[in-house]
Parts: C-alpha cells; structure tokens; sequence
C-alpha cells in the first residue's frame, strides 16, 4: 500500500459524470444497493491477468480495458434489418462511425454485469457473469466468463437480427507487438476458438504495469445455438456489416502481431445469426476463457491454477462450464440477492453499493493456485503500487471480505507467507512483507529483502498476522490454523511485546505518507495483536501464557490512552501535539471481543472525524487531504449508531460516482478533489466488508455456507 520507486505509470481517462442517487429510504425498503456510477465497469474479472474494464460510462464510449489501462478490446455489434448498431466497444467499419444502441440502465451485482441498450426496434440485454462463489472454491477458481445476450423486440414487428463479437489478440499480449497465433478446435458441445503468443514465455515476465503473455485466451461457443464462427482477423468485421455472415473460411497468414495492418490485426470472430426475431425473447451466450497453464511460482516451484484439483484438462474444464451454466445463473441470481441483502441490511444502500462494486474487484486481483500438497494459495498482486505478490500489508485490508464470506480463503492467503517465515532463509524476529513480485514469489523483494532490516514493516506484518490468525480461527470456530503455526506467531508476539507500545521510526502499510515514529494507530495494532494472541492462547490450553499477554495488552491499552490524548480527540503520534489520525485498528477491539480500550477512545474519535469531513470522505490524517478508502469504511464501523456509519459512507459513495478518474476503484484518492492519487484495481477494497464483521449474526451466516458449497 504503497508509492514505491517502482510505481509505474497510470492510465486515466477523464470524463465527467453526473451522480446517481435515490431516495434512501426508498431502496432500502426494496433492499437493494443505491444507483452507483461506477468509475470502471467489471465485466471479465478473475485475476491480475485476466481482468477486462469498460471505463466510461456505457460500454459504447471507449474500447475495454485491461485493469492497468492497456486495451484489451471486446466489440460487439447487432445488425436489424440490415443496419448495423455497436453495443460493445467503439471499433465498427474502419474509417466509420458505427452508431451505438442507446443504453439506459446499467446494473452491477456481485457476480454480474448487466446492461440494457436499445433502439426503437429491439431491445438487447447483455450480461457478463463470472460465479465467483468465495464459498465454493473449485467453482471459483475457472477461469470462466459468460457473455449472455437476449434480443427481444419493442415495436410489435419482427425483425431480422444478428449478432457479431470479436476479441483482440492482445488479450493474450503484454504489448501489441508480440506475435500471436490463433486457431480453432471442438470438444464435447463447444466449438473453441483460441489465440496467444507464438513465443509462450510461461512465468517469465513479472513487475506491476505488465499483462500476461504466455497461455491462451479462448472462446467457447454453444454447438447447439448455430453460430458461425471465425479465426480470423479484424477486417471479418467489415464483412459482417456487409452481409450479416462471416467468411468461410478461417485467416491462416501467422503468426502476426495485434498491431498488424495488413491483412489486419488477428482476430477472433462469433456471428450469431438469430433470424426473424418477434415477441419472444432469444438468447445466446458464449464462454470466456483463459488457460494460463501455470499460474505463480513458488520459491522456484511452478503451481497450477487450483482449477486443476478438479479436472485433468482445460478441456474437461470448459465442458463442465458450459455443462453448469444454466445452474449457476440461477445460483448467480440467488447469491446476488442475498449478499445485497445483507449489505443493506448491516450498513445501507450505499454501504451496499460500494461493497457489491468491490466484490469481483478483490476477487480478481487474487490468484488461486494450489502447492504441491494439494494446499490452496490464494495469492494477491499489489496492484499499480509495487507489484509484490502475497504483501501481508494488503492481505490484511482485503481479508474481511473473505473472512465473512469463506475464512478458508484466508488461511489460502497466509499459508504461503506462513510456510516461508518458517525457513532458515527468513531470519528476523518479525514477519515478512512479501513473497516477492508477481507472479514470482521465491521471496521477499520489497525493502531490505532478506538480507537487512531496512524499510521493512516488523510491527506492521507480525500484527496482521496474528489479528488475522485470530479472526479466522473466530470464523471458522477451531484453533487448528493457529496450531499449526503457534512458533511463529509466538515470535511475533514477543516481538511486539517489546517494541509495540512505542513503535519505533518505521514503515506502516500507509508508508507512502512516509516513516513515523510513535505511530499512535501503529501502536494499537500491535496491542490488538497482543490481545487476539492471548485468546488463540486460551484458546490452545495455554492458560498462564494467556494471562501473561492478556494483562500485557491491558496495561498497554491503559498507557496508550494517556500517551495518546489530546483534548477532545487523539494524536497522530505520540510526540506529536495538535495531530490526528485515522484509528482503524481499534475496529479489531470489537469484532474479536477484545475490549482492551474504553469507548470513549472510539466515541470521541467519531465525534472529532466528524468535524474533519471533506466532499468526498475523512482524509488518513493532518498531513494530507488523501484518504484511504478501505481504512474510511474501518473508521466507520467505530460508529455506535448507524447515522453516524453513514455519515462516513456517504462521502465515499458520492467519490466513486463522481471522481473524473474513470478506472477500476481506486483506493488512494484526495477527498476535496475526488481525484485519484494512485492505486487502482487492488484488493484492499475487500476491506469494505469489515462493517459485515460487526454483525455477529451476519458474520455467522455467510462464513458456515451449506456443505454442497465447501
């Protein structure tokens, strides 16, 4: 969570956008997220690699978008009658404009996109669905996007209607100039087309602003829906527009770059003709997919996709996609249902809102992969602020939506750090930072690496770690996790018995405001540490070590509350009058029922956060008009009442509707500008999921889903 010497250079497209609201009582009443705007519109989103955007406000106004801002184009075009309408992308008859269907209603869920675009003529629902069901790992681990269409009419008259979609060759490119290939294929009742890199570098590229390049993307089409289809080029496009069909046969003149113009950039190419079209409604869908082979690699081993647990082949993969689909929409709309729901119900509409948009985000920037032992890794990139793979300092944020959602997935999350703070190699007395950059994780980068302690994070990780250790092992009701790793976070604890009251001159995670010592929030961390360390203590039979730590914590709390005070709110520092900050580890001293710290602490904060209120949310501190979106939602669910909760929220629902920077949610933005600072498309936005942790009820509900969906 960082701005790092490597911090490379952003994508922004600017454009203005008016905000979307409601009548809260309104929508809450009907139990749905307010009306959101998003800044940039999921629609293919599984991991750093495989994660396409619209970032604008209708799907027609720019071409889709790798998260870091490469293009990474899906077009999509209907022909009524002859005529030709865009309603995916801005690519059509080159030199031409091709006029896009009017879209009026755009609706994000947590496993879907939905998009409804018309003319005077038909009407066309378009719905790209990726059941990423956090309880269901197998599930969630395809790499599976469906793009449904559903073409009905709105004048009473049938009509001759077609549909046309073509991919990009650089969905399978770090940049345009790689030579690609493509092909075609047929499995048990999909026919396939395919394209990648004739050079196939498996896991030999890693760094931040970088896409993949090695593996295949793929489509998937229905043999039974009649399509026609293509491996071809973009110029297949202009024949379609002409005469509603695809060419015959397919482009064999490769391997040759996305950037090709002659005979035009590689392609893949779907024609749906649908036929006379009347007042019954007609759909097709297609399968978006990407093989990638091998996924991360771990201190020098090459892991498969956890997908892999499951099935022999992609193959094997893709038939039980398509074989699954009409199920898993149904469990789609279910799931997005109930989790909206509940959204609504612990924090409001528009808490609702900005935790259904952070939903597929969070996801997405996560890899899931299994060890060689069959064990799932679930491993982060740090996205646009280093590129670091399995940073304990973004686990952390990004891990209350997987504690309440499938704590499992946080074990996933730590074991690989866990299971390389155990080697000889990582010698110091607190835990690591990072596994090093992705997709290669043999080992900490960041900082002084391995070999010193320099710019390294002591109190910051070994504090995540036990906090995080403690609120899975709340979720999941055994201390089997802790056990397993008791060692290390014995450590840990010591470790911050002795340094953590009065953090030295050093790193936290909002290190791109630069080091700190006597880190009044740094400091409450490591005392919830301590406290969450005596209770997995008691919870191990370890009864006198419990106490030791237990009264340690205690009497820790009891001085930071004098250290700390300063009038009617809280210092930055310790050493610093006239300071304040954002206290967003204090939120641990409910949700694990530690009650270390009196109440006044959160209630005086809230009342002075209050006071300190921009446009567009609470700034981190004093220092700056920035903020962290993930730590404004922590600071809110201190609030006692939900009115002082919105107050918070509101701020933070009003910046993702109107900030000018139109990219997938960043987290990272100045709250009088609404302007983005840095970061973009990371996982820490699953920290938003925090508030549903306070509702002990809730919490229970979602962490325990039904056996059929382990």
């Amino acid at each position: 969570m960082r701005n790092r010497n490597i911090v490379r250079s952003f994508f922004f497209i600017l454009a203005t956008a008016s905000f979307a609201g409601g009548a809260f009582s309104a929508q809450a009443q009907q139990n749905m997220p307010a009306p959101m705007r998003p800044p940039a519109t999921p629609l293919v989103t599984h991991d750093p690699y495989f994660s396409i955007w619209s970032m604008a406000d209708k799907l027609t106004d720019v071409p889709t978008k790798h998260w870091t801002g490469a293009v990474q184009a899906l077009n999509g075009i209907v022909r009524v009658d002859g005529k030709n309408y865009r309603f995916l992308g801005t690519s059509g008859r080159r030199g031409q404009t091709v006029p896009a269907l009017e879209e009026v209603n755009q609706q994000v869920t947590p496993t879907r996109t939905i998009v409804v675009m018309r003319n005077s003529e038909i009407e066309l629902r378009i719905e790209f669905m990726t059941p990423a069901f956090p309880e269901d790992l197998p599930v969630m681990a395809r790499p599976v996007t469906y793009l449904t269409w559903q073409v009905k009419v709105r004048d009473g008259h049938d009509h001759d209607v077609a549909l046309y979609f073509d991919a990009a060759g650089t969905l399978a490119t770090n940049d345009p100039g790689e030579p690609v290939l493509w092909s075609r294929g047929a499995i048990q009742s999909l026919d396939l087309l395919r394209v990648g890199t004739q050079a196939q570098p498996v896991l030999q590229r890693f760094g931040d602003n970088v896409r993949i390049n090695w593996g295949w993307f793929y489509i998937g089409v229905p043999q039974n829906e009649k399509a026609q289809l293509a491996a071809g080029n973009q110029s297949y496009r202009q024949k379609f527009m002409a005469t509603g069909s695809l060419p015959q046969s397919d482009d064999i003149d490769g391997p040759r770059t996305p950037q090709s113009r002659y005979p035009a950039a590689p392609a893949l190419n779907v024609v749906f003709p649908l036929g006379s079209v009347g007042a019954a409604p007609v759909t097709r869908h297609i399968l978006l997919a990407y093989n990638d082979l091998f996924s991360v690699e771990y201190m020098e081993r090459k892991l498969l996709p956890y997908w892999r647990t499951e099935f022999p082949t992609f193959a094997a993969m893709l038939q039980a996609a398509e074989q699954q689909y009409p199920a898993l929409e149904t469990r789609s709309e279910k799931y997005d249902a109930a989790l909206e729901a509940d959204l609504v119900r612990a924090g409001g509409p528009e808490y609702a809102a900005i935790a259904t948009l952070a939903f597929r985000q969070a996801i997405a920037a996560h890899k899931l992969v299994e060890d060689m032992d069959g064990t799932p890794f679930f491993m982060p990139k740090e996205n646009f602020s280093n590129g670091s793979i399995s940073t304990v300092d973004v686990i952390y944020p990004s891990a209350p939506m997987f504690l309440f959602l499938n704590p499992r997935l946080v074990e996933a999350q730590l074991e690989p750090v866990l299971r390389y703070a155990e080697m000889p190699r990582w010698k110091f007395p607190f835990a690591p930072h990072d596994l090093g950059v992705y997709p290669l994780a043999n080992g900490q980068l960041y900082g002084g690496g391995e070999e010193t302690e320099e710019n390294q994070m002591p109190v910051e990780e070994s504090g995540d770690i036990i906090l995080l250790v403690a609120a899975t092992e709340r979720a999941e009701g055994n201390p089997d996790f802790a056990r397993r790793y008791w060692s290390l976070l014995t450590k840990w604890a010591e470790y911050l018995m002795v340094k953590g009251l009065d953090p030295e001159n050093q790193l936290s995670t909002d290190d791109f405001a630069g080091h700190l010592a006597h880190n009044a929030n740094l400091s409450i961390k490591a005392i919830e540490a301590l406290g969450a360390y005596a209770q997995l203590a008691d919870q191990l039979g370890h009864s006198e070590v419990a106490k030791r730590y237990r009264s340690a914590a205690t009497d820790m709390a009891k001085q930071w509350v004098k250290m700390d005070a300063d009038g009617d709110h809280y210092r930055l520092a310790f050493d610093k009058p006239g300071t304040w900050s954002q206290k967003y580890n204090l939120v641990w001293d409910s949700i694990l029922g530690l009650h270390l710290f009196p109440a006044k602490v959160s209630k005086h904060e809230i009342a002075f956060y209050k006071q300190h209120l921009n446009t567009y949310g609470l700034p981190l501190d004093n220092r700056a008009t920035y903020t962290k979106l993930d730590w404004e939602i922590w600071t809110a669910t201190l609030a006692n009442t939900p009115g002082d909760f919105q107050v918070f929220v509101h701020p933070v629902y009003k910046f993702l509707n109107e900030t000018p920077n139109r990219v997938p949610m960043t987290d990272w933005y100045d709250t009088i500008t609404g302007k983005q600072i840095a970061f973009q498309a990371r996982s820490v936005v699953g920290g938003v999921y925090i508030k549903m942790l306070a509702d002990p009820v809730l919490w229970r509900k979602w962490s325990t889903p039904p056996p059929a969906h382990q």
